[in-house]
């Protein structure tokens, strides 16, 4: 029986997919094989040698510790696309919001409850206060065509806007899924230079932390509305604060509130509500449970964001061996001497690598005794290995 620890409430519908007869589920349990967790934060966490396996149910993984992780040969897994119509929902309020200021009247309303009678001559005399103006027709870039990006480009399309996408990282399947009226822009400043809206939707890594900085600002159109649904560190704060003030971004629309940029005029702060919907944590948590479900049974991997994507099918009658390895130089010439002094026939056998690691899946005949486990263990560069009858 596996034994499954979750770090936060995750959705039944999803923790329902662990068979009750094969797993045990439960938010304390000691040496669990593996962790179901949506924001947690595990960087203070130890983890014994039965923790094979962590499912972020949610694309961001920065509360895991992937580096660690990865020396112990834990499968790390996230769920891209899983919350991604929450969140573009969420984006195209944002593009409302940045448009019309409804929080600052919305909030104005509620300041005039004790004029009575005299509400309805207030509001029509002080709404020009909040006028502004419609998205169609105007140009909006979004930066990262990913779910979440296409998703949001192709809605705007439909709502009468232009649209102008960067990624430089598109994939082809991502291609198909996008608009043929959405632009493609030569590069990032090209884009900057032509939209009226900017959303982004890239990750947060040392390479784009504090990407949208005052050089980038200088490039944008006056009075440009930025909308950051993807990291708050991103942005660099003192020359967003510096644009804000000159004007040069008229309104950030943010879901990652910061206590310097809160009350500050043009910033409208939503308290990272993007993929709060029952049905993302739902779908997030399904995804989640599949993918574990896969890999403990059958050691295959989707969506990892340390381990290379590495799927086999089941052959009936022959045990499976998963080695997890560090990608050097004749690891699989090792692996096949050990297994063949120990007369174990490869009947399949599936080998991939992603930067410093590999993972491999090995279909053998015959039993597999404790001292061939132990001489492949033994094997220099080897993390982890896991025999799956």
């Amino acid at each position: 029986m596996f034994k499954i620890q979750t770090l936060n409430k995750i959705s039944t519908t999803g923790l329902n997919g662990f068979d009750r007869g094969a797993y045990e589920v439960a938010s304390e349990l000691p040496s669990p094989d593996a962790i179901v967790v949506r924001s947690f934060k595990m960087h203070e966490m130890e983890f014994d040698n039965h923790l094979k396996a962590i499912a972020r149910a949610g694309a961001g993984t920065n509360n895991i510790p992937i580096d660690r992780c990865s020396e112990q040969g834990i499968v790390v897994f996230n769920t891209p696309g899983a919350n991604a119509n929450g969140v573009k929902e969420m984006v195209l309020a944002g593009l409302f919001l940045a448009s019309r200021d409804i929080t600052g009247a919305a909030k104005w309303v509620e300041g005039i409850k004790d004029e009575g009678e005299n509400v309805p001559a207030l509001v029509e005399k002080n709404k020009s206060n909040f006028a502004g103006c419609e998205i169609k027709g105007k140009t909006l870039g979004v930066v990262g065509l990913g779910a979440i990006g296409a998703m949001v480009a192709n809605n705007a399309i439909d709502l009468g806007m232009d649209v102008i996408g960067y990624d430089p990282y598109l994939s082809v399947d991502a291609a198909w899924e996008l608009s043929s009226k959405i632009q493609k822009a030569t590069g990032l400043e090209t884009l900057l230079s032509q939209v009226d809206y900017l959303t982004i939707h890239v990750p947060l890594m040392e390479s784009t932390r504090g990407m949208y900085n005052a050089e980038k600002f200088a490039m944008m159109k006056e009075e440009i509305k930025i909308l950051n649904f993807s990291r708050a560190a991103l942005m660099n704060e003192n020359d967003l604060l510096k644009a804000l003030e000159r004007g040069k971004v008229s309104t950030y629309v943010t879901d990652f509130p910061e206590a310097n940029l809160l009350g500050v005029k043009g910033v409208v702060s939503i308290p990272h509500l993007g993929a709060s919907t029952e049905e993302s944590e739902e779908n997030c948590a399904v995804m989640a449970v599949n993918q574990m479900k896969e890999y403990l049974e059958n050691g295959n991997i989707t969506n990892s964001v340390n381990f290379p994507n590495c799927t086999l099918p089941r052959t009936t009658g022959e045990k499976r061996i998963i080695i997890a390895n560090q990608n050097i130089p004749n690891m699989l010439g090792e692996i096949s001497a050990v297994l063949a002094q120990h007369s174990l026939n490869i009947g399949d056998l599936l080998n991939k690598s992603k930067n410093d690691l590999a993972y491999n899946i090995i279909d053998v005949d015959g039993e597999i005794s404790d001292e061939a486990i132990g001489q492949l263990k033994a094997i220099t560069g080897v993390i982890t290995v896991r025999v799956i009858d």
